[in-house]
């Protein structure tokens, strides 16, 4: 009994090592599965960090490039700031030189002006000219000109002048050497009754005066109009003119041509016939029919031409002038005085034509005639 008893109970030893070695079976291969998936990981993690390192270099080598560039770059842009300081400097610099030449040319620009008014102060004419009757001698007949024009001439001379100020006087003598003679003095003694003046002796140098031709050609046939609104077309508005300027109970004629311009308003209308236009030119106005009746100012068409225009520069050689003249008596007593000394022989004077005083705090202009004996160019 104890026999099949010992081997019942090997029996169950045997089922239960049997039974616990196939459990351990059993967690041999859950293990070996989680082994073999350990593994598994282990190497996907080991190509992840080959790769993840892979990446770390190439990145490490991208910064590294960037860093390059960044350098290079800030570098570029040192260059680049420092060129346009340079640049900015430069233009300071020219700014400042064109300032300068700006400032110079702005003086030189006035002098210039200055200078210009100066000499158009002193070529400038200012002259009044008074109604004066002329008279036709003949009339000469110009066959190109089919009385068409009235030409005319006109010469213009300026009187040289001088300005003589207070304590001067001016004189003439009949004889150049006379005034040569005088002019070699240093000064002169002048008796006033029981007091001397002393005067300086000067030569005069006129200032420039000019001399020219004025050709005035006067149109017999031609009428200028001005003041005429553009109301209508252009066309329309030359035949508006035309027809109105032709009307005889007007004062008008036929007409043969008519210019028009619509942006001033001027034009000009030439008739056929010679004496309309200088009749209708002294009316002043004409009456126009538009798209309402207006009066146009009308005028004869005048064309001028200036020629030989000369300018002169001249030293009196009779005349000259007397400065330094102390004034203590009446100006026509001083004037004779003067006279009366210049006039003898003994004081290397002679033959006085006319002498001018002019005593303290005046002014008088002393204008001098055309005499090319007395003038040297």
């Amino acid at each position: 009994m104890r026999k099949i008893e010992t081997e019942a109970k090997s029996m169950d030893n045997i089922d239960d090592e049997e039974q616990k070695l196939s459990v351990a079976k059993e967690e041999l291969n859950k293990l070996t599965k989680q082994l073999e998936k350990a593994e598994d990981e282990k190497s996907r993690l080991q190509l992840a960090k080959l790769s993840a390192e892979d990446s770390k270099k190439e990145a490490s080598k991208n910064v590294m490039v960037l860093q390059q560039q960044g350098k290079q770059r800030q570098e570029e842009f040192s260059k680049t700031v420092k060129g346009i300081q340079n640049d900015i400097s430069m233009l300071e610099k020219g700014n400042k030189d064109l300032m300068e030449k700006l400032k110079k040319s702005q003086a030189k620009l006035q002098a210039k002006k200055s200078e210009s008014a100066t000499l158009q102060q002193r070529f400038k004419i200012y002259v009044q000219i008074p109604e004066k009757k002329v008279k036709f001698t003949h009339k000469v007949e110009d066959s190109d000109d089919s009385g068409q024009h009235i030409k005319g001439v006109f010469t213009i001379a300026q009187r040289p002048s001088v300005l003589l100020k207070g304590g001067q006087a001016l004189i003439t003598f009949e004889e150049e050497k006379v005034a040569a003679q005088i002019l070699k003095m240093a000064k002169c003694t002048v008796s006033c009754d029981k007091d001397k003046v002393h005067v300086k002796p000067k030569s005069l140098t006129l200032d420039p005066f000019v001399k020219f031709e004025v050709h005035l050609d006067v149109s017999t046939k031609t009428l200028s109009f001005s003041n005429v609104p553009f109301t209508l077309t252009e066309e329309r508005m030359r035949d508006r003119l035309e027809i109105s300027f032709s009307k005889p109970s007007r004062g008008g004629g036929e007409v043969q041509r008519v210019d028009y311009d619509k942006h001033t308003g001027k034009g000009q209308i030439t008739f056929l016939n010679s004496g309309v236009a200088e009749r209708l030119a002294l009316k002043r106005k004409y009456v126009v029919d538009m798209d309402r009746e207006v009066n146009v100012k009308v005028d004869l068409v005048y064309n001028y031409k200036l020629k030989k225009f000369q300018t002169f520069c001249g030293t009196p050689t009779r005349t000259i002038l007397l400065c330094g003249i102390t004034d203590f008596q009446d100006e026509e007593d001083l004037q004779d005085h003067l006279e009366i000394h210049f006039q003898k022989p003994s004081n290397y004077g002679g033959e006085v034509e006319c002498i001018k005083y002019v005593s303290g705090g005046n002014e008088v202009k002393a204008f001098f005639t055309e005499d090319m004996a007395e003038m040297e160019a």
